[in-house]
């Protein structure tokens, strides 16, 4: 049975690949941390002591799109991440030059950030209601 999720997985050459880490290191504020000694360059990123944002270097064999039909569109949206002090972060990603958009959902009851990496892979912040 499926308890939570464990990490993503991002694809991209080299160059890029150096780019999203530094995306997710210094916006985000994930740590960089060990990673197995795979026969691929990459970087694992950790929130909490968990490795949850996996970076892997695209291989030349290898497609962005679906392994099964690389023609395909990808139905791959976004990656939500939760967040503590969302005042706090707005004022990170303002410094930072890093656009977002806000919104408040009585739904969930959360104060959400929606955004971009690098690669423009959708990136959602979720933080709790305050007050």
């Amino acid at each position: 049975m499926i308890t939570g999720l464990n990490h993503i997985n991002l694809r991209a050459p080299a160059e890029l690949l150096a780019t999203l880490r530094d995306f997710y290191r210094d916006v985000l504020g994930l740590t960089v941390g060990p990673r197995p000694g795979f026969d691929s360059d990459g970087y694992w990123l950790y929130a909490g002591g968990h490795a949850i944002v996996h970076l892997s270097t695209q291989r030349a064999h290898e497609t962005v799109r679906g392994p099964v039909n690389p023609a395909a569109p990808t139905t791959y949206d976004h990656t939500a991440f939760f967040g503590t002090d969302h005042q706090a972060m707005a004022a990170h990603l303002a410094a930072l030059g890093v656009t977002f958009h806000e919104s408040r959902s009585d739904v969930t009851r959360q104060h959400q950030f929606f955004l971009h990496d690098p690669a423009g892979n959708g990136v959602e912040i979720n933080f709790p209601f305050q007050g």
